[in-house]
């Protein structure tokens, strides 16, 4: 079974690649970010199209902003929308949906951004953060929590910690709020397959920051240990980021039990001129 994870930035904007990258890649389940409709927007666009290729969906959408999906080509059951518990900002967020996909239990999330250390929108992260895992907690290891977490691991997967000094994504109580998940039992299976390796998921479109490969991997697959021992490849699809109208994220794509396309390496393709060099390059938003 191939699970795929992708925050599209707007599923409207992406419609030229998205449906050519189904037909290519072929995944069994696909949860979705950042779909920017609300859910009659999304089955009145892509409702046919779907269908046609075989896929049910359930959908949490919403207009403009945010919106996540499951879609699925081997069974759709007990969805669930949002996370029990989980606060608003001010109100519930389409940001979690939830279903059964060939007895896995899939989550596809658009965790919040938290905008800057100690605001509000931080505290909203972390307050949702915690109702995602005790969510996560009551049920099996026979699950897999994917997306957009907005939060990079470890200093490995940015390309300078140096660089996002006093920024999001990288503080220690996001980081912890992660590690609580993931200690439901659940396994980083793309870091835990590729522990040394460079890898990234999302590339900001300023600068050229793609080109030069200065990037942070915070597009995560996190499985159960059932799940994660049936990893057979992982890896970032980062054609899906190239060429004209591509999301700022790359697909995550996980096979269990076979890999079409053999075990091919952690990002596909690799980048041909990486900027590798510390300190080298600032966040664009922290130019002058």
């Amino acid at each position: 079974m191939r699970i795929a994870t992708w925050n599209v930035n707007s599923i409207k904007q992406r419609m030229p690649r998205f449906l050519p990258w189904l037909d290519q890649r072929q995944p069994d389940v696909v949860c979705l970010q950042e779909l920017k409709l609300d859910d009659l927007g999304f089955t009145g666009l892509l409702g046919a199209e779907l269908e046609q290729r075989g896929y049910q969906a359930a959908v949490h959408g919403e207009a403009q902003w945010n919106g996540v999906a499951v879609l699925s080509k081997v069974g759709l059951s007990d969805i669930e929308l949002g996370i029990p518990g989980a606060p608003g900002f001010p109100h519930p967020e389409a940001r979690a949906v939830a279903a059964t996909c060939n007895g896995v239990r899939v989550h596809s999330l658009y965790v919040p951004n938290g905008r800057e250390p100690d605001s509000d929108h931080y505290r909203y992260k972390l307050a949702w953060l915690a109702a995602l895992r005790d969510q996560v907690a009551a049920e099996g290891p026979e699950v897999v929590v994917c997306g957009d977490m907005n939060i990079a691991p470890a200093d490995a997967d940015v390309y300078d910690p140096a660089a996002y000094i006093g920024q999001t994504h990288v503080t220690e109580p996001e980081r912890a709020a992660l590690a609580t998940l993931m200690a439901t039992g659940l396994h980083d299976v793309v870091r835990d397959r590729w522990p040394t390796e460079r890898v990234f998921s999302y590339w900001d479109y300023r600068a050229g920051m793609f080109h030069r490969d200065l990037g942070m991997r915070i597009d995560l697959v996190l499985a159960g240990a059932p799940i994660s021992e049936r990893v057979r490849a992982a890896w970032v699809d980062r054609q899906a980021r190239k060429g004209k109208g591509p999301s700022d994220h790359a697909p995550v794509i996980v096979d269990l039990d076979t890999a079409p396309d053999g075990d091919i390496g952690p990002v596909v393709p690799p980048p041909s001129n990486p900027v590798t060099k510390k300190g080298a390059v600032k966040l664009p938003q922290s130019r002058d």
